[in-house]
């Protein structure tokens, strides 16, 4: 593919435009988070509504949430966002953080969110070095965005997006993009069997669930991609930052032991490290192995 070597070829073209298509796919990523729960809840609602048989009168009549519509609106004063308030970033800045029409504060969270996918896909690409691969790769960072926010807000991890993202990576790496189809395999089934023997474990031994069915299958996405040799580092890294985080969160915040914290953006972070440093961790753990 001529065209796109000589892309892969000029680094400043390669970075410029991989940072302002993945600004555009943070703010798709926005409207991901925000929507997709909803789409969540009213399905789950629908579905108990349809098993209980209630009449059609008793049955909620929201308005369908989907990733398109309704239209984006100003949650404070409903004023549909017009397109030149919608560009990634600079829109929030052009606004001063405030809503047109009421003058209300609009969370900063956006524009971070979109800067910070901008961020790690072109860090994805210069540490991944120019290739079909690394652009490949980025569908796993961005993928990895929204879970861990999700996750931070709901403490769910959608199956809509681990499972295509477990099946992606297998699909790819049947081509090797990141390393090879035995490895990617054995690496989504020791990622999906590891953490659910953990979960069964500790339910065994306490009467109480550790963590939920997403985390499993996040693990199982990671293996498909990276392959079994960074499931290791990907458990131990996110355990570490998982533990400090939430020691952290327990001393300085008053956060109460009972009150669950999510596992998956330890599990994403741990991902997107092993993504990014991945022969340099398999060198120093097999060495340490002796392997």
């Amino acid at each position: 593919m001529p065209s796109l070597d000589i892309f892969l070829s000029i680094p400043w073209l390669l970075y410029t435009t991989v940072a302002l298509f993945s600004l555009c796919i943070g703010s798709f990523l926005n409207v991901v988070i925000l929507r997709l729960p909803k789409m969540m809840q009213q399905g789950w609602r629908c579905q108990c509504e349809e098993f209980l048989e209630l009449p059609a009168e008793q049955r909620k009549s929201d308005e369908p949430v989907t990733l398109s519509k309704p239209a984006s609106t100003c949650p404070s004063c409903g004023h549909k966002i017009r397109a030149w308030e919608n560009i990634p970033v600079i829109s929030w800045l052009a606004l001063r953080g405030k809503c047109s029409s009421c003058g209300e504060r609009i969370s900063p969270r956006y524009p971070i969110i979109e800067a910070v996918t901008a961020i790690l896909a072109v860090v994805t690409v210069i540490l991944l070095g120019p290739t079909e691969s690394a652009l490949w790769a980025l569908l796993l960072v961005y993928a990895l965005v929204a879970l861990t926010v999700i996750d931070f807000d709901t403490q769910l991890l959608p199956d809509s997006i681990t499972l295509p993202l477990m099946w992606l990576g297998l699909v790819l790496n049947y081509f090797g993009v990141l390393t090879g189809f035995e490895s990617a395999f054995w690496g989504a089934v020791a990622g999906y069997l590891s953490l659910w023997s953990v979960y069964w474990l500790f339910k065994l031994v306490t009467g109480k669930e550790g963590m939920g069915h997403g985390d499993f299958k996040l693990l199982a996405a990671l293996g498909a991609w990276l392959g079994w040799q960074l499931l290791p580092a990907v458990i131990l890294l996110s355990s570490l930052v998982g533990a400090v985080v939430g020691i952290s969160l327990m001393v300085f915040r008053k956060h109460g032991r009972e009150v669950p914290i999510p596992f998956g953006p330890y599990l994403a972070t741990a991902g997107v490290l092993c993504l990014w440093f991945g022969d340099e961790i398999v060198r120093v753990w097999f060495g340490i192995l002796g392997v």
